[in-house]
């Protein structure tokens, strides 16, 4: 099935959610309003002719002057079929949370927490939400745009704690 007729067949059962459909080099993107997103994937998954098995990605994105703010792209796959279509949850400023897609793609949990941990998205239902790449006590969300690249010399809170974990390094050092 070309991307296209998936596309097709996404409007046919959700058309109210569907806010906007690009075709850019062969790659297929629609994007969806947030509140059904679920039910999207699941459909995308579950439908035999489709059969969208893998979640080949997830990924934040901050477009700081569009209406909505935050985008997750889901990128995905079917093994069986091997077709591909990109899907665009949007997401405003204000209140940028989603549905976590966990029970349908066991392996979006570490890109979920990314997204969270790098951009400030609350993925609902989510089986655990902690930061993945940054200290629990980390202030900011270091992939947003407006987030500063330089500021004041400061040390983050764990810093100290981290420090003492790596003072005996030296010793435990192999060399040949």
């Amino acid at each position: 099935m070309e991307p296209l007729e998936i596309v097709d067949r996404i409007k046919d059962k959700f058309f109210s959610e569907v806010v906007d459909v690009k075709e850019f080099r062969d790659q297929v993107s629609v994007s969806v309003k947030r509140e059904k997103l679920l039910e999207i994937c699941r459909y995308l998954h579950d439908d035999p002719d489709i059969h969208m098995d893998y979640l080949a990605d997830l990924l934040g994105v901050d477009y700081p002057d569009n209406k909505f703010r935050f985008e997750v792209v889901y990128n995905l796959f079917s093994m069986k079929y091997e077709h591909r279509i990109l899907i665009k949850a949007l997401l405003p400023e204000d209140d940028p949370v989603v549905e976590s897609v966990v029970s349908v793609w066991n392996g979006a949990n570490w890109h979920e927490r990314e997204a969270c941990d790098m951009y400030g998205i609350v993925f609902n239902n989510h089986p655990d939400l902690r930061r993945i790449l940054m200290p629990e006590d980390w202030e900011g969300y270091p992939l947003r745009k407006d987030y500063p690249l330089k500021g004041p010399e400061r040390e983050y809170k764990g810093f100290e704690e981290v420090k003492e974990l790596h003072t005996h390094d030296d010793e435990w050092m192999i060399t040949d």
